[in-house]
């Protein structure tokens, strides 16, 4: 960002976050994140939210939505009536032993192949659909290119919604992070 100008920075982390600071390192990214204080070291306002959050923010449009990231490994979050919340949903059991992540993340797409990956994700969709009861869910990520399909009542996200999420963090004054 040096020489770049800028007022005001939105970053999605890809980990859990609280107040405003990344409280753990990711696996994929080394050490260093946790607790790291972002606005003082650009010497600028700085809104650090879970990363999927991030894109669910610049997908909301209203009610209850579900949104889930379909990458690396799963991320989740869900905003109702303009409260958004961060959710942990990789890690929960769900087949023998494995997690969500086991099985809808890359690890599961590469050790499953597609087809199976598919039908665990739509398998996960139905039970969260089930378990949460949102409007609709959008469902982003790296990997969503890789359903032909769409499960019923939900959407394909789109990455770059991220970004839309980023600027709404400081501009819709309605939202609740």
């Amino acid at each position: 960002a040096e020489g770049l100008p800028y007022d005001l920075i939105s970053m999605g982390y890809p980990g859990p976050v609280a107040h405003n600071r990344p409280f753990a390192d990711p696996a994929n990214l080394g050490k260093g994140w946790a607790g790291y204080d972002f606005a003082a070291a650009f010497g600028k306002p700085v809104k650090v939210i879970n990363d999927a959050l991030m894109q669910a923010i610049g997908s909301y449009e209203g009610g209850r939505m579900l949104f889930l990231g379909l990458g690396t490994g799963l991320g989740a979050a869900m905003i109702v009536d303009n409260v958004a919340q961060p959710m942990e949903l990789a890690h929960l059991p769900y087949r023998k032993g494995g997690s969500f992540e086991d099985y809808v993340g890359e690890r599961g797409l590469e050790k499953r192949g597609k087809r199976k990956w598919r039908k665990s994700v739509f398998d996960v969709v139905d039970r969260l659909r089930a378990a949460l009861q949102p409007d609709y869910v959008v469902i982003g990520g790296g990997n969503v290119d890789k359903l032909d399909e769409m499960p019923a009542d939900s959407r394909r996200g789109d990455n770059t919604r991220a970004f839309e999420g980023g600027f709404r963090l400081w501009r819709d004054k309605a939202l609740i992070v």
